[in-house]
């Protein structure tokens, strides 16, 4: 089997590879192909590779290119985690939207839509190169913002799952607190793509006994502490918000948090300065516990469990993924992206039926999702007039004011990445 990277020269790809390592026997790679256009740095986080396979005893190789045409032929499956302008982009996304008052975030508001305009070209020039060279392969978009970008692909007809480690981070999570396997953790996840709940926790599965009630009654300190939202909020939810709803119920708070501290991309990028020096280490051959605090905790499982499900044998297995409503939540249309519970084999994932979450929830849902098909019609064909709608749609923006300045801002801070704007 040969899976390839796109992106492969991400900071990111120990942690991939150590679970492709761990996992040889659910997962059994041949050939495993890094490819990025950073050549240098692409060396590093190869040679990184090899010895975490050999360390491991994994008999699969690792080989690097900066050819996404030769990566890609033959490959059974392509993932991409590919970031368009690097963290100099990222930092700008989380900057300009602070100066009208709104998030600077690069999956949320303005910031998002800016990521979504330079990634989603880029991603579907890619696939298409995929489809050509080979068309049976899977893409597995962890590239953010997830949801757009594999609605794109879906609507350009690529075989495509979007994934996130956000819901295998809560199950890990809530196995610890609850002393159960995560294997015993089914979570009813409703939502999109960074906009999600955990409207249940059952033991075992679908329709095992919902163990949510006690686990905040026992444990909502440290739940809402990892939130970082009031206990009172999970109280009076009733669920379990992502994390990524803070900047939905906090907006203002968090706003005057990033006015007066250091942007994530500014951590994340002296981070990948260390995390590269310790690849650059020719004894190194284990993933360095630097990495998780880098993010993306337990995406390796999570890709190494979706890959094989896809390329397996017939046999089928619940994971939560990105793919096409198609009724599942009534009040959207069938061609919006959400991320579920999904059964996944060879065919792809069809969602499972999940609780229908109520306004409060629902709501919400039915307008981020609608901002998301305008971001993407701005994404497909450009123009202010598309940028400037998508930023009025979205919830927390809303405003003409705030959409005319953000969008002026966006389109500055993306000439290069946008040649029409």
């Amino acid at each position: 089997m040969k899976l390839a990277v796109v992106g492969g020269g991400s900071t990111y790809t120990p942690e991939l590879v150590d679970g492709f390592a761990r996992l040889r026997d659910t997962l059994p790679v041949s050939e495993l192909v890094l490819i990025d256009p950073a050549a240098e740095r692409l060396e590093l986080i190869g040679g990184l590779a090899r010895r975490i396979f050999a360390r491991q005893g994994h008999p699969g190789r690792v080989t690097t290119t900066s050819d996404l045409d030769a990566g890609i032929a033959g490959a059974d499956a392509v993932l991409l985690q590919l970031r368009v302008g690097g963290q100099a982009a990222r930092l700008r996304d989380e900057t300009w939207p602070l100066e009208c008052g709104c998030v600077g975030q690069e999956t949320t508001g303005a910031g998002g839509l800016a990521k979504a305009l330079r990634t989603v070209p880029v991603v579907l020039d890619i696939a298409e190169r995929v489809r050509r060279t080979n068309p049976d392969a899977w893409i597995i978009d962890f590239t953010n913002p997830v949801g757009i970008v594999t609605r794109a692909l879906l609507r350009a007809g690529h075989k495509a799952v979007g994934l996130c480690n956000v819901a295998i981070g809560l199950q890990r999570k809530f196995a610890a607190l609850l002393d159960l396997a995560p294997a015993d953790i089914h979570l009813d996840h409703v939502g999109l793509n960074h906009l999600t709940w955990e409207m249940g926790v059952r033991r075992g599965g679908p329709d095992g006994e919902d163990l949510l009630p006690g686990l905040l009654a026992a444990h909502g300190d440290a739940v809402a502490g990892d939130l970082r939202l009031p206990r009172e909020v999970l109280d009076r939810l009733g669920v379990v918000p992502s994390y990524y709803l803070r900047y939905f119920y906090a907006h203002d708070e968090v706003v005057r948090e990033l006015g007066t501290k250091p942007s994530r991309a500014a951590e994340v990028a002296a981070m990948e300065r260390e995390l590269l020096a310790l690849y650059a280490d020719p004894a190194l051959d284990e993933k360095p516990a630097l990495l998780a605090k880098r993010g993306g905790a337990f995406y390796s499982e999570a890709a190494v469990d979706l890959a094989a499900s896809l390329l397996g044998d017939g046999g089928s297995a619940v994971q939560v993924v990105n793919t096409y409503n198609n009724g599942t939540l009534p009040f959207l249309p069938d061609d919006a992206v959400i991320e579920v519970q999904a059964r996944v084999d060879g065919s792809g994932p069809v969602p499972l039926t999940v609780p229908r979450p109520d306004p409060l929830f629902s709501g919400l849902i039915a307008h981020v999702s609608a901002y998301e098909d305008l971001a993407l019609d701005a994404a497909l064909r450009g123009g202010r007039e598309r940028v400037f709608k998508a930023l009025l749609a979205h919830p927390l923006i809303g405003q003409f004011d705030l959409a005319e300045g953000l969008t002026d801002r966006l389109l500055a801070h993306n000439k290069e990445h946008l040649p029409w704007a």
